[in-house]
This record gives C-alpha cells, sequence and structure tokens, in this order.
C-alpha cells in the first residue's frame, strides 16, 4: 500500500512538472532558468558571484535540479474557494513569469557592478531562448580591459587633519599605484580615512567630506587619482576647519533618571564604559561601550546620547541603562525512550541576572527522571531513578590576578564556577557523580575568534552500591569481555584541566580542544608516596584517579551557491591516549561512532571500533568504543518551502583503540589498514526551521561495512537489506 502510495505521488509529480505552465497567461513566457556567463577569464569577474545583481532567476528548485514547489502549485485547481487548492498554492510556488523589464535592469546592474570593480568599459548581452511557453535568459558578460591606477595623490585641505593623516603614515596603507580602479576599494579607503579622524576626535567628520577626482591617462588602461578631504561645511557655515571634540561630563541614568534606579555598581559601569572624561572623543570607544554594556545580561537597553556645549568643542555624555528582569523560574518537561524503556523528566531553573549588583549571572538548576524499565531477569524489579542539583554562577568579566587592565576592557570575557551532584539508581547499581569546575571564556570583539580555558574541572564517581547478579556475570566474571566494563564501574577521581578554540566567519569554521588529567594527582601521589593499589595504581583515600591526554579537531567548510544551495563539508578528529595511573580511557571520555551527528548509517554507539563486531553480531555499547575518531561528511542542503528545507550526504567514518585489547579484536588503528574500515553511509535528511531551532530527521543507508568480510555484507550499497541497513534519528540543531 505503501510503494503504491509512492508510486501515485511520483506520478502526480511528473504530471504536475509538464504542466508548469498552466498558470502562465497566454502571450507570456514562463522564466525557465536565468544564467550568467563571461566571455572571457578576468579578475573579479565570477559569474556565479554575479547571479545575485539578476531581479528574476526562475523557479526554485529542490537540490538545483526539480521545481517541484512549482510542480506543488500547478496541482491546484482554479477554483480558490476549495481548501485543497488553496493549501496547494501555498505550499507551492507560483510561475515566474518573464518580465522584460526586469531582465533589462538586471542588464544595468550586472554592467554597473563591472564598472564599479574595474572594467569602465563592459558590456553586457541578453540572449533569449524560447521552447513553447518557456524562456531561457543568458546574460553574457563582456568586461573587456581593467582598468588601474597610475598615479594616486592627495588634496587634504585642512592642515590639521593634513598634519595627523602625515604623523600617523595612514595614507601609505591605502591606495597604490598599480591597484585596480574600483569602487569597492575607494568607498573602503573613505572609510577608514573617516573611522581614523573619528577615533581622533572628529565627531562630525563623515565620509561624504571625502571625494576623488580620476583622470584617464589617454591610449592606456590608466587612471590619475586624486583623493580631496574637503574643509568642514553644513547650512550654517562653510569652509572652515574641522573640529575635534573631547568628552565633558559622563553621566549614568536609570529608569527614572535617578542613580538609586542604576542596575549595576558604579564601579561595573565606569570598567564597560570606553569613553574617558577629558580625553578626545572616539567612534570605536562609542561601538566599544555599546557592545560591552550588550552583554551585560542585567541591561535589557542601552542609550547613549551626546550634548554639545555651546562655547567649547565639548561632549557632554548621558548613559541610559535600562535593566533587565532580574529572576526568573522556568519549568521545563520532556520525554525519553531508551532502547524501548519509556520515561519522563522534569527540570526547575532558577535564574537571577544580577546577584552582586554586577551582572553576575546565578542559575540553579533542580532535575528529576523516571524511567520504566522492563523486568530484568536477575534484578530486583525497579525502575531507573536520577536526581541531580547544578548551580552555575558566571561573572561577564576576566575574575584572574595578573592581567593588564587594558586587555580586560578589550576582551569580551565570562569567568564561571560550577557545582553538580547526581544521583543515579537503577537496578544493577547506583551511582553518584559530584563535580566542581573553573573555567574561562573569551572572545576579541574584532575578531571571529572564541577561547575557553578549564582552569580546573574536578569529578568524583562512587558507585555505593551494585547488585549482586550484575557483579557476578559481567565485573567478576574473568572469563567475560568485560575489562572496560569492570573500570567503569569503580570509584574515580577525574581532574582535568583543558583548553578549547572555536573560529567561525560563516564560510568555515575551526574547532579544537584539548584536556589532560592526572598530571597534578601523579606528581603529588608519586612524590609522597601515596597508596598504590592491587592493579598497580595510585590512589587518594583508596580511590584511583584517570590520567589521559585527550584532543579533539573540527574543521568544517560551507560552499554557498546562492540564497537556496549549499554544500558543507566537515572533517571531524579526535584522539585520547591513557597513561601513567590509566590503561583505560574512563567511559564518559571514549569516543563511540554512528548517531545524528556521525555516520548516519548506523544507530548511536553502534559502529566499531575498526572491524570489530560486538557479541553475537549485536550492539555493544560498552565495548562499542574507542581512544580514536574519524569523521567525514559531505552534505548538500536545499531550500524546500516554507520552513522546510532537505539535505542529501554521505557520511564515512569510524572509531579504533590506540592499544591492543582482548575484549575489542581488531578495533586497533593500524595505518596499514586504517583505510579499509571505514564505514560509509548515504542518506536524505528533512529539517523544519523555526529560527530559534530547527528540528532535524536524518534517514540513512549502510554503504560500506566494515564489520563483515563477506561480499554481499560488507557491501549493502549494491546489496541493500532495509531492515538491517536502515536507520532513522531525530535531532535539534544542524549535525556540523
Amino acid at each position: 500500500m505503501l510503494k503504491r502510495l509512492i508510486i501515485l505521488g511520483l506520478v502526480a509529480l511528473v504530471l504536475a512538472a509538464c504542466s508548469e505552465t498552466k498558470y502562465v497567461p497566454e502571450g507570456k513566457y514562463l522564466l525557465d532558468r536565468a544564467k550568467v556567463v563571461s566571455d572571457t577569464k578576468a579578475p573579479g569577474i565570477n559569474p556565479s558571484q554575479f547571479k545575485s545583481y539578476v531581479r528574476q532567476r526562475g523557479n526554485s528548485r529542490w537540490f538545483s535540479a526539480a521545481k517541484i514547489p512549482l510542480a506543488t502549485y500547478s496541482l491546484s485547481g482554479r477554483d480558490t474557494t476549495r481548501w485543497i487548492n488553496r493549501l496547494l498554492r501555498n505550499m507551492g510556488e507560483a510561475p515566474q513569469v518573464f518580465d522584460s523589464l526586469s531582465t533589462l535592469q538586471s542588464k544595468m546592474m550586472l554592467q554597473t557592478r563591472m564598472q564599479n570593480i574595474g572594467y569602465l568599459r563592459s558590456t553586457v548581452d541578453v540572449t533569449n531562448r524560447i521552447r513553447g511557453k518557456k524562456i531561457v535568459t543568458t546574460y553574457t558578460l563582456r568586461p573587456g580591459k581593467p582598468y588601474y591606477l597610475h598615479r594616486v595623490s592627495y588634496d587634504i585641505q585642512d592642515t590639521a587633519i593634513a598634519r595627523k593623516l602625515d604623523e600617523t603614515k595612514a595614507l601609505k596603507h591605502g591606495l597604490r599605484p598599480g591597484m585596480m580602479f574600483n569602487a569597492d576599494n575607494l568607498d573602503a579607503e573613505r572609510k577608514r580615512i573617516t573611522q581614523l579622524l573619528a577615533n581622533r576626535g572628529y565627531y562630525r567628520f563623515n565620509k561624504d567630506f571625502i571625494s576623488y577626482r580620476a583622470d584617464s591617462v589617454p591610449g592606456s588602461q590608466a587612471v590619475d587619482l586624486t583623493l580631496v578631504l574637503h574643509p568642514y561645511r553644513d547650512n550654517l557655515v562653510s569652509d572652515m576647519p574641522h573640529q575635534t571634540y573631547t568628552i565633558g561630563t559622563i553621566t549614568y541614568h536609570g529608569n527614572n533618571q535617578e542613580d538609586s534606579t542604576l542596575p549595576l555598581r558604579r564601579k561595573v559601569l565606569a570598567n564597560n564604559t570606553f569613553l574617558t572624561e577629558g580625553e578626545l572623543y572616539s567612534a570605536q570607544g562609542l561601538q566599544s561601550t555599546y557592545n560591552h554594556f550588550g552583554r551585560l545580561g542585567a541591561i535589557r537597553y542601552t542609550n547613549i546620547s551626546f550634548h554639545e556645549r555651546q562655547q567649547e568643542p565639548v561632549l557632554d555624555c548621558d548613559i541610559t541603562v535600562i535593566p533587565n528582569k532580574v529572576s526568573t523560574i522556568s519549568f521545563q518537561p520532556e520525554g525519553t525512550n531508551t532502547a524501548g524503556d519509556l520515561g519522563a523528566a522534569v527540570s526547575l531553573t532558577y535564574q537571577n541576572r544580577n546577584i552582586f549588583r554586577g551582572s553576575e549571572n546565578l542559575t540553579i538548576q533542580l532535575r528529576g527522571a523516571f524511567e520504566a524499565i522492563k523486568g530484568l531477569e536477575g534484578y530486583a524489579n525497579s525502575n531507573f531513578e536520577e536526581y541531580s542539583a547544578e548551580a552555575r554562577l558566571s561573572f561577564p568579566r576576566f575574575i584572574a590576578p595578573f592581567l593588564a587592565n587594558s586587555f580586560r576592557r578589550r576582551i569580551n570575557a565570562v569567568s564561571e564556577v560550577s557545582l553538580l551532584y547526581d544521583t543515579q539508581n537503577r537496578p544493577e547499581f547506583k551511582r553518584r557523580v559530584f563535580s566542581v569546575g573553573w573555567r574561562y571564556k573569551w572572545n576579541d570583539q574584532r575578531h571571529h575568534d572564541r577561547y575557553q580555558i578549564d582552569l580546573l574541572d574536578l569529578n568524583y564517581i562512587s558507585m555505593p552500591w551494585i547488585s549482586q547478579t550484575f557483579r557476578t556475570e559481567y565485573l567478576d566474571n574473568t572469563d567475560s569481555r568485560n575489562s572496560i566494563l569492570r573500570y567503569n564501574y569503580e570509584n574515580l577521581f577525574i581532574m582535568k584541566t583543558g583548553l578549547g578554540y572555536t573560529y567561525n566567519n560563516g564560510r568555515w569554521a575551526i574547532k579544537a580542544n584539548i584536556e589532560t588529567a592526572g598530571n597534578l594527582l601523579n606528581l603529588i601521589t608519586k612524590t609522597l608516596k601515596f597508596h598504590v593499589n592491587d592493579d598497580g595504581q595510585y590512589t587518594i583515600l583508596d580511590v584511583a584517579y584517570a590520567q589521559y591526554v585527550r584532543g579533539n579537531f573540527d574543521f568544517t567548510r560551507n560552499l554557498q551557491f546562492d540564497y537556496n544551495n549549499q554544500l558543507v563539508f566537515h572533517v571531524g578528529l579526535g584522539i585520547a591516549y591513557p597513561y601513567g595511573n590509566s590503561n583505560i580511557l574512563p567511559f564518559e571520555k571514549r569516543y563511540f561512532s554512528g548517531g545524528a551527528n556521525s555516520v548516519r548509517g548506523w544507530s548511536v554507539r553502534s559502529l566499531g571500533p575498526g572491524k570489530f563486531v560486538g557479541n553475537d553480531g549485536r550492539i555493544d555499547f560498552i565495548n562499542q568504543t574507542g581512544d580514536m575518531k574519524l569523521d567525514l561528511n559531505a552534505e548538500y542542503r536545499a531550500y524546500l518551502f516554507w520552513k522546510f528545507s532537505g539535505a542529501l550526504f554521505i557520511d564515512a567514518g569510524n572509531i579504533w583503540t590506540l592499544r591492543e585489547y582482548t575484549d575489542q579484536p581488531g578495533g586497533q588503528f593500524k595505518f596499514t589498514e586504517f583505510w579499509k574500515q571505514l564505514a560509509v553511509s548515504y542518506g536524505l535528511g528533512i529539517r523544519l526551521n523555526f529560527d530559534y531551532f530547527i528540528v532535524r530527521f536524518d534517514m540513512g543507508m549502510k554503504a560500506v561495512n566494515p564489520a563483515y568480510s563477506t561480499h554481499r555484507e560488507h557491501l549493502p550499497l549494491l546489496y541493500p537489506k532495509f531492515s538491517r541497513d536502515f536507520a532513522f534519528h531525530f535531532a535539534v540543531g544542524l549535525p556540523f
């Protein structure tokens, strides 16, 4: 029945595609496609980028191929009083009827753009190819030869500014002979000089006081350029020197223009103000003040106004800060499904955004979870319960000694301390986790870089009770392959420090972090000769501690074809190595593969390591972990309609162990074999974009399965079996 419905749907769309011109008026044409090509390769001429200047581009195509939105619209009938016709039209897209005026405007915009980047004698040819009631429009760019700057001179008609520009050598870093005669470069130079002067007291200076004189050199593609900086003029006065202004009195106001309504302490207000009484006005200082006040959670709105004194060039500054709501309480329920065991969780969160009147943020969260566990043979008839309490206190500044005040003010920083206690009760065991953390996060407001330092992250994991059945069958059974399991059900200290770095400019992104644990404890315990347990591990209060180093690196490249289509590449690499006091990584620090953000043909924690196969061929979530991970992903994303987007993806990757573990045969990483053990999957994704968050549904199929050596099982791409090779994923947010 399902197959019939799918076939009928495809047939309906094909029939609709055959009637794309159903709603094109008689005597008109459907714009099938708009192309931009160039008759030559020239610097700065990229037809794909120029396509954004075309005003009419034809109907959108799913994955740059099928015009499904138009086909959906064409399925509707002409009677708009029927709900089905209105629904189809709202879901679809009306035909793009060819418009000659838009074509002429596009031609002019393309030509203007080429002239602006230095091709002064460029032209654009437009050709229309008609087939039936469809038309394909091609814009052919003919840029010709570019023009270059021959000589650059300056006419600074304000002696004080001329002296200042000469002292700072600002003009030597701008326009130079040999550069293309590019309108973007000329405008950027105007902005650069304007910004330089606005940061040195010239409050009323703007880029309109700068113009150019350009003369072409006969018989060549060269231009002699003169930058002219005009004297000050307005409706009242003209041709007088530009005036520099100093900052006068800085006054802070709250809701009622009274100090008592100020939400923050005076020192905090002053530390976030980058305008200084008695010093020159600075546009950068003004913007920095807005930026720093804007990141304070205690402030909802900031307004900065200047009042010029009548008899002297002084600006009195009024800073009005409107406070945010200080305290909030939120309640969040959620449902869970773990391998068929249904459950529910609730969390209650209290937040205070200004607890010490310095925009410090205190968050306290209480969480409880319950899961109905189906009867486990040999265990008490009880369910899973979890209760946790977490407190986080963040300061919108560095809380650290020995830092220069200029560094503190320039950097947007957050210092955070956290405290967590979590208790888990299962039929097999009881687990307690206590953690304390102190970390710094900061970024330079002038760049795309972000940093994080986990100065201290201490975790104590306690197992106060383990059922006799679980201990006998798994932990004490030397015949079973469960050394990793045993290690992760013992009391353990993890004391780590780490450093993280991210960079994202919208086109490509880098995320890297490294952490190390146990080194300080190892130094102390060895020096003071602490107790060594039967496994040869140093202990603190009879509890062993973990020692390892772990690093992760992610790279993402986004190729934007147009507004509706993009291709994204992702590489993820992680490696961790236990040493010293540890032979095995803690379970929480081991890598796993498969799932919504990895190789999507496998469910979470069901792939690897290497060519390892779990017990009896089933998923073995303990042993299917490793010390190293590699993910390679390519995803084509396309806007579909309304809130819907689609994706086609190919994933490859796996995990490996760095050491040979008898519990994980075939899982060790080897340079000569790892490429043969890369799992590959492909699939289709549907995404719902609700602006604030994205709901994602990904359907993956296995293509290459490294766990098997037989031809049919190793290459499910050639021998697909839906029940064996399909995986469905639901997630929030994009995978990378």
